[in-house]
């Protein structure tokens, strides 16, 4: 709670209207909804009846996506994407700059669509390998405005202090009550209802898988990809109960394209348990005793399913 708290008074209040928009990065300490370890997280307020403009430097970070979102979790519990564009799709100059117009109107170039609903923007930035990667370098602005922002007045913090406590009860009940959804897919990995995870602000070039696990002290989650397609990268991470990302800062627990052992035949297996148990891939479960994980495919049309199996941690191979 403390966290959407910090996290709802900065974007409200402190973070810029859709007048005069400013860019937040979401902190690794600001969780939501399977926050994804590789990613760094950023957005602002926009408003589909103003048109804007994003600036900056591509860097060289592995995936780089905009969204324009409609709704949001202090609404309708809803982020619909209105209109995305990733690296794909963008036009860079040659030392990496561009830029990216926001409007409703189809522009030339680099356009990311909005809509009479759009109220915010998300910025998705995917490291394989934080270490030598440089993130993009980004400012949004609003174009053809003049002039600078009026002072803020009570009237203004009465509203957002309102904003932030129907966004801070509507996020906590969203995600509780999909974590509470995944029980009879226990220490089971199946494929997500990927409309509902779209519904919810979702990454259009990712297919989600997403469950609950709970393990005792002896026991080991087994997760076997036996086939990796190809595809722009994938990843793995575990969660706690509501469905935030365990602190990755100090504990491996998530694994990626890059960061994988794979074995000779290109397959995959991951070992969750509480304690190290000295074999590769091992996901640490953090001090927790349960919570929800999350597997996704980015940037294919071919997401194999997953093979899950508990046993003890003396049965695990050793070669």
């Amino acid at each position: 709670m403390t966290r959407l708290l910090r996290n709802g008074l900065e974007s409200t209040i402190e973070g810029g209207s859709a007048e005069y928009p400013a860019l937040r990065s979401l902190g690794n300490m600001v969780k939501m909804g399977a926050d994804n370890p590789d990613n760094l997280y950023q957005g602002a307020s926009i408003n589909g009846d103003y048109e804007y403009r994003i600036s900056g430097n591509r860097g060289s970070v592995f995936y780089l996506g905009f969204s324009s979102i409609s709704g949001g979790y202090g609404t309708d519990g809803t982020m619909i994407t209105d209109g995305f564009l990733d690296h794909t799709q963008l036009k860079t100059e040659a030392d990496g700059s561009f830029e990216i117009i926001l409007s409703k109107q189809e522009q030339s170039g680099n356009w990311l669509p909005m809509t009479d609903k759009t109220r915010s923007i998300n910025i998705r930035q995917t490291f394989l390998d934080r270490s030598t990667e440089r993130p993009a370098q980004l400012q949004i602005e609003r174009i053809n405005i003049e002039g600078t922002p009026p002072p803020y007045s009570a009237q203004q913090l009465d509203r957002d202090l309102n904003r932030v406590s129907k966004y801070l009860h509507g996020t906590v009940n969203l995600f509780a009550d999909w974590s509470n959804s995944f029980g009879p897919d226990s220490n089971t990995l199946p494929p997500a209802d990927q409309a509902y995870c779209q519904s919810i602000g979702g990454d259009p070039n990712i297919f989600y898988f997403h469950s609950y696990w709970e393990l005792a002290a002896d026991e080991a989650l087994v997760i076997t990809a036996k086939r990796i397609p190809e595809c722009q990268t994938w990843n793995f991470q575990l969660d706690n109960y509501w469905m935030e990302s365990l602190d990755y800062r100090y504990h491996n627990i998530t694994v990626n394209k890059h960061t994988a052992n794979y074995e000779e035949d290109g397959s995959v297996t991951l070992y969750v348990t509480h304690n190290d148990p000295g074999v590769r891939n091992w996901i640490d479960t953090a001090g927790h005793l349960n919570g929800t994980m999350c597997w996704r495919w980015i940037g294919t049309d071919d997401h194999p399913e997953l093979e899950t199996k508990v046993i003890k941690i003396a049965d695990i191979p050793t070669s």
